[in-house]
This record gives structure tokens, sequence and C-alpha cells, in this order.
């Protein structure tokens, strides 16, 4: 508790507007993220390349409403660029340990620039193309969901959300995706969704996710908030209402 108020009295980061995302060119795969609407809440995406091998991407989920949360958004985007291009760059670096750090440096980031607790979930993962592997952490975020010849498995949690302690910690996995495979990541808007006191719920994210006939990132994207709306039989105005995608492509 005394390292939460020694960071609550600390001066704040200085604010930044939050720069706009634009998804690098992969090899072999492509990425896509879409809102739906404009944003109302902490939903955040970013990608990064961050070497010739190497692209960063993250989707955060700040509590709060815009208005309220802009500051720690924006000191979250630039904890996120900076820390994981110096420490991602290297050829010959430790993965895991590498987005460790980024983690504990976006939750110190988001304790200081709140200055109280601030949960905010969050999942980043580290896509190498030349393996196909994603080096990832979950902190608290709704699980990754992985589809690919075996069927739709998920990435559940490794760690608390961040924003909550300030020497929390959080465990990194990683997976291989295979030719063919689709990683997919959707905001707690998504699986919250509701029609008539019933939620969507994860069970149907997946099986939507697991039939869908997408090609591309971005289809597998808009299928999903596509779904969204279908099921509340209106827009969706509740909550942020995001879905992040990787693709890896059959190689040539």
């Amino acid at each position: 508790m005394r390292a939460l108020l020694n960071l609550a009295r600390r001066r704040p980061l200085p604010v930044r507007d939050p720069v706009q995302a634009t998804v690098p060119d992969l090899k072999g795969a492509n990425l896509s993220a879409i809102y739906y609407g404009h944003r109302m809440g902490g939903d955040f995406y970013d990608f990064l390349r961050v070497s010739p091998t190497r692209v960063l991407f993250g989707l955060l989920d700040v509590a709060g409403r815009l208005e309220d949360n802009h500051e720690i958004v924006s000191a979250a985007q630039h904890t996120f660029r900076t820390v994981g291009a110096d420490l991602l760059a290297g050829a010959d670096i430790n993965e895991s340990e590498a987005m460790v750090e980024v983690c504990l440096q976006l939750n110190r980031t988001i304790l200081q620039t709140a200055g109280k607790v601030h949960s905010s979930p969050a999942f980043a993962g580290c896509y190498d193309e030349s393996l196909g592997t994603v080096c990832y952490f979950n902190a608290g975020h709704t699980p990754g969901l992985v589809r690919d010849d075996t069927g739709v498995s998920e990435l559940p949690a490794t760690g608390l959300p961040l924003g909550l302690f300030s020497h929390s910690t959080c465990d990194c996995s990683t997976v291989v995706l295979q030719p063919g495979a689709v990683l997919l990541l959707v905001s707690r808007g998504i699986v919250e969704a509701k029609c008539s006191g019933q939620e969507l719920g994860l069970a149907q994210v997946k099986a939507g996710f697991e039939h869908s006939d997408a090609e591309h990132s971005k289809d597998f994207c808009t299928g999903v908030l596509n779904r969204v709306q279908e099921f509340m039989c209106a827009p969706p105005t509740h909550n942020d209402v995001t879905a992040l995608c990787l693709l890896r492509t059959d190689p040539a």
C-alpha cells in the first residue's frame, strides 16, 4: 500500500494525444482492429513494428469514460511504444522477459498517471513473422481465441489487470500459429452485450469465430461486430465494442 501511495504522490506524466494506430505490413500474415462506432470508454488498440521480423500489438480496456481516462490512455500508449521498441528491437533478445517488462512498465504508468487504483485489463503480443509465434501476456483481459485445424482454444489470463497493484507481475506465454491459424481478441463490451437481460457471452463469440468463412483479419473483426449488433437487435452503445485479429496466411 505504501508503494501505491508513493506512486500517487509523484508528479503526473505529461499529457499527450494518442497517436493514430497504423497497421504495419506483415510478411505471411495480416492484422486488423475495428471499433464499433466511436469510442466511449477505455478500449484502445495499437500496433508497432519493433524489428525487421517482429510486430508488437495490444488491446487495453482502461476503466471509465473517455473524457475521464484520456490522459491514462495517452500515457499508456506512449509507454507501450517507447518501452516496446526499446526492449524488442534486438535480434537475440528473450521475448518473454521483454514482454514481462513491457507489462510491468505499463502497470506503473497507469498507476502513476491515475494516481490511484485504476483497473485496466490488457492483452499484448509480439508476433514473430519468421517463426509464426506470438509471445503474449493477458493481464485480466477477455481470453484470446486461437482458431486452427484443431478447433478454437482460449488464451486465458496470465496475471491480474493492470492498474491495481504497484508490484503486480504477469507471466508470458507463447503460442504457435500454424499457417491458416487466426488469433482473435475481443473487448469486454462484446462478451457483455445484452438482449432481454441475456449476455452474448464468450461461448457464442467462440462459436461464431469457429464457423466463420472470413479470409482476412478485417473480415473476422467485422463479423464479430456484426454478430453483436444482430444479437442486441440495435447498435451497441452500452460500452466500447472492439475486435482485433491476426491471421497467419498460408505460405505461397
